[in-house]
């Protein structure tokens, strides 16, 4: 058993895909005194965080910030725009897709999960053609929404949205279209507006580089009509007492205060950055991390390179070779901590996570835990990752720093 003083020398390697490590700056905005959340003072705030917000998302339409994770946001999405027996296509890419299916049955939605067969099917994003044949055939409109994952965590393959609405337009379908990207936002380019998305969901923890604790659905006109008529029972989630309360820069219920102070200070640091540059600097790390895994010689989890999420890298160990196994050794040898596989591909990949707050030497340096770890497991590697790493990132320069 771990014992809750457990300080060994130097940092952890925090290198899962999320909750991703918060920055000492956010920390220290978070350690600031807590405020009435009814007074002056917290409206300024609410009204900072919430413009911020819509930066980030890229959208003008409001933006509900809940004391919630990311799976409360799922919830949020589906219960304002739904109603009990509605048909919803939902896309498998991966267990988030799953687990966000499994709540929409829970909810009463009748869902048909739609995808490639098998966990081949969860190395690959979503095919919008598949999406759009299937609104094509339903000519009496019972599908009401269509759901994808624009990130999905446990594999590292981003899909294309875009292609996702135009497939819905070239249907003629008026479903909603309804996207989780927790583990994208703030990370990599999502357009909530310009995409013609209804429900963006989205969490604290990935690339806002906080702490757990806050949900957010991005929302547009379209999806606020159909708020009004959705019967789901909501009370908490209910988008309309939450839209009326922001226009005073207060909400319905008691907000996370301090997680809102530390994401006034997340914002500022990425949109003094620049979401252009945001998004490269991702993308770089992503490409370095690659570049570690093809010099091992193993496969990468997303087996479209197009598709390679930028905030993290799925690394399939050979047949045989236990990739939590090897997780351990990492783990308990280096201090290093790896995402686990999950759902399908459990105990066949782990995820390396580059985002955030996160630099070239910290992606050296997780690759550098991998290939130790590797050897130790006897795993047999064509060369060395962490001089592919180095190479590439060497010959790519930083696009700029945070500072």
């Amino acid at each position: 058993m771990l014992k809750l003083d457990f300080h060994p020398s130097g940092r952890h390697f925090l290198q899962i895909p999320g909750p991703s490590p918060v920055p000492d700056r956010i920390l220290r905005a978070m350690s600031l005194p807590t405020i009435d959340h009814r007074g002056p003072e917290f409206a300024v705030l609410a009204f900072k965080v919430i413009a911020d917000m819509q930066k980030i998302f890229q959208t003008q339409h409001p933006v509900m910030i809940y004391p919630a994770s990311g799976t409360g946001a799922w919830e949020a999405a589906l219960v304002n725009t739904l109603s009990v027996g509605d048909h919803v296509l939902m896309y498998e890419t991966g267990q988030f897709a799953t687990l966000w299916n499994k709540l929409a049955t829970r909810l009463g939605i009748k869902t048909e999960f739609i995808g490639m067969p098998g966990s081949e099917g969860w190395r690959h994003g979503v095919q919008a053609d598949l999406i759009e044949a299937r609104l094509k055939a339903d000519t009496n409109h019972t599908i009401k929404a269509v759901c994808v994952v624009h990130n999905e965590t446990s594999t590292g393959v981003t899909s294309d949205i875009p292609a996702v609405r135009r497939a819905m337009d070239n249907a003629k379908h008026p479903a909603l279209l309804l996207v989780d990207t927790v583990s994208g936002l703030a990370a990599i380019d999502y357009r909530h507006d310009a995409w013609g998305v209804d429900v963006t969901v989205g969490g604290s923890q990935k690339g806002l580089m906080l702490p757990p604790g806050l949900g957010f659905n991005a929302l547009s006109p379209k999806a606020i009509e159909a708020s009004k008529k959705s019967t789901m029972p909501k009370s908490f989630w209910a988008w309309d007492e939450m839209i009326e309360f922001n226009k005073t820069g207060y909400f319905p219920s008691t907000p996370n205060t301090n997680l809102l102070y530390g994401l006034s200070e997340a914002c500022d640091m990425i949109l003094g950055q620049g979401l252009e540059v945001v998004f490269k600097r991702h993308k770089r790390w992503s490409d370095g991390a690659c570049a570690a895994v093809t010099a091992w010689g193993l496969p990468i989890q997303c087996a479209d390179p197009a598709l390679h999420s930028p905030i993290l890298t799925g690394v399939m160990t050979p047949e045989g070779v236990d990739a939590d196994a090897v997780r351990k050794v990492i783990y308990e040898r280096f201090d290093c901590s790896l995402g686990t596989g999950l759902g399908k591909v459990k105990g066949r990949m782990f995820r390396i996570g580059h985002l955030g707050d996160c630099n070239d030497l910290t992606v050296i340096a997780a690759v550098s835990a991998c290939e130790m770890g590797l050897k130790l497991s006897g795993v047999k590697l064509a060369g060395s990752g962490v001089q592919a790493a180095m190479d590439y990132f060497s010959a790519h320069p930083v696009p700029a720093l945070i500072r």
